[in-house]
């Protein structure tokens, strides 16, 4: 499975809904505490229901609506790239299509809400049949169903198995009455049917830019922990844990027995069996075995006692590796990596290297790339569909980059198109691009000048005049020229538009 899309409501700064699409790349930009993290660590919420990064409390219901009388946060995320054949009854196959489980265009969509920021309650939004007597099937158990199934008079071939019994009911009418409906599956009895669907959940995992600097720090050891959660989804390694359940189920059922002899020797009236109850191997938390691991590098020091840059470099390395192996192997699960601020702490070699390593990532079937960033370095290297620019925490504040007057993709033009923030390196962007062009003599000619003092090696000055362009271009790189007016805010603003505006007239 692949995220297509997630919606947000009533979570932190996001009032009303919010629907954000997901490509394979998808890169969020955006001032500092405009939401872009927020919608990062709703995903982590969703998927890890609270045992990743971030932690879900009543500080994260939106404070507008909570003084209007609602509390409830509601994450949603809408799926594509489906599996074929899932489970959801014992080991009985059947389709997400045939349990009538999708949208209308075949994508599954999963609410979660949580009520007071407590326990999800969990729906999927499914075109889904409304007849008297073909609703609410996926709630039902056996018997339920084969009472329904007999008050219909149908038939079917197996009734031991669930799904086959829905399939019989919904076949045997005549219209289902399909309608966009919730269906909510994680309450009661359906409980089975969401804890098997999450079976096909890509694995999510969230590096933070935070960093806090102890023996825990998951910055360093989510790699491995994600390692970790790859590696026990391995069919073989699953088959090797599932004879290790059976083995130990078999000793503690000879256990069980022996008591039970020695039990009836003392008093037969108290009980006539003991079975062990254990989970299914499935169910079992064999990650928790490897909980604790970490890396330590040279004399085992720990990774996490190294300076902020190692250990960014330690995770740039990591996706850099990950690339070449999933594009090596095949059978791989789906994976999603939430990466915020890549470039802190790194040179801008080492971000040019992450971005093209999670580029080449993105391109490898079951994987998808969320990033937040404020660098340059990544987004030019980006296409003008990765990225998304938040604004504001509403739909229309939220919205993809398009291409302006640069070719390529620059955050310094995001910023200031959506920001009106002009900086200098935007300027040096701007005439870089023109004089690459061949075209600075086209946009010197007919401009007004302004006065200019050069600097000459002997100290001396040579009056000029040149165009505001490069009075500006000059002073920001000949600080030491002091013998002009530092230009202004306005000049810079202007000098900006005046090339944009000639790139604009000659594309």
């Amino acid at each position: 499975m692949k995220i297509k899309s997630v919606g947000l409501q009533g979570f932190r700064g996001y009032s009303s809904r919010i629907d954000v699409e997901f490509p394979n790349l998808r890169v969020l930009v955006g001032k500092n505490d405009i939401g872009k993290s927020t919608i990062l660590e709703a995903l982590d919420i969703f998927f890890n229901d609270g045992k990743g990064c971030a932690k879900l409390d009543k500080e994260d219901i939106n404070k507008t609506n909570l003084l209007a009388g609602d509390n409830t946060i509601e994450i949603s995320v809408e799926f594509d790239d489906l599996p074929s054949r899932i489970i959801i009854d014992s080991t009985n196959e059947t389709t997400l299509s045939e349990e009538y489980l999708l949208t209308p265009s075949n994508t599954l969509q999963v609410i979660k809400r949580y009520p007071n920021a407590g326990t999800a309650k969990v729906y999927i939004k499914a075109n889904h049949p409304n007849a008297d007597g073909c609703r609410d099937l996926l709630l039902k158990k056996n018997a339920e169903l084969k009472k329904t199934l007999n008050e219909q008079s149908l038939e079917c071939t197996d009734k031991t198995k669930n799904s086959e019994l829905r399939k019989a009911i919904w076949l045997g009418q005549a219209d289902l009455q399909l309608e966009e409906m919730e269906i909510e599956v994680a309450k009661f009895d359906s409980k089975t049917i969401w804890d098997q669907l999450k079976a096909y959940m890509p694995l999510y995992t969230l590096f933070q830019a935070d960093r806090k600097n102890s023996d825990g720090d998951s910055e360093v050891q989510d790699p491995m922990r994600l390692a970790v959660k790859e590696i026990l989804g391995d069919p073989g390694i699953q088959a090797d844990l599932a004879k290790i359940a059976d083995t130990v189920k078999t000793r503690l059922d000879e256990v069980a027995r022996q008591t039970l002899v020695k039990l009836s020797e003392m008093n037969p009236d108290i009980a006539s069996s003991l079975n062990p109850q254990i989970p299914d191997s499935g169910a079992l938390k064999w990650g928790d075995v490897f909980k604790s691991v970490s890396i330590s590098g040279d004399n085992d020091i720990p990774i996490n006692k190294r300076g902020s840059g190692v250990k960014r470099l330690v995770l740039i390395s990591f996706f850099r590796a990950e690339a070449e192996r999933r594009q090596r192997e095949a059978g791989l699960p789906s994976v999603v990596y939430a990466i915020e601020e890549p470039e802190t702490s790194q040179h801008p070699d080492h971000q040019r290297a992450l971005i093209d390593a999670l580029v080449a990532l993105s391109g490898v079937p079951r994987t998808q790339i969320i990033l937040t960033s404020h660098s340059p370095e990544i987004v030019k290297r980006l296409k003008f569909e990765n990225i998304l620019l938040i604004t504001g925490q509403d739909s229309a504040s939220i919205r993809q980059v398009q291409e302006h007057e640069l070719p390529y993709p620059s955050l310094n033009e995001v910023n200031y198109v959506a920001f009106d923030e002009p900086s200098f390196e935007y300027h040096n962007e701007l005439y870089g691009y023109i004089e690459s062009q061949g075209a600075l003599a086209a946009y010197k000619a007919g401009k007004p000048t302004v006065a200019y003092n050069r600097l000459n090696r002997d100290g001396t000055t040579t009056p000029q005049q040149i165009l505001l362009t490069e009075y500006v271009r000059h002073q920001i790189h000949h600080p030491e020229n002091t013998c002009n007016s530092r230009f202004t805010d306005a000049q810079l603003n202007q000098s900006i538009e005046d090339m944009r505006a000639h790139i604009q007239a000659n594309p």
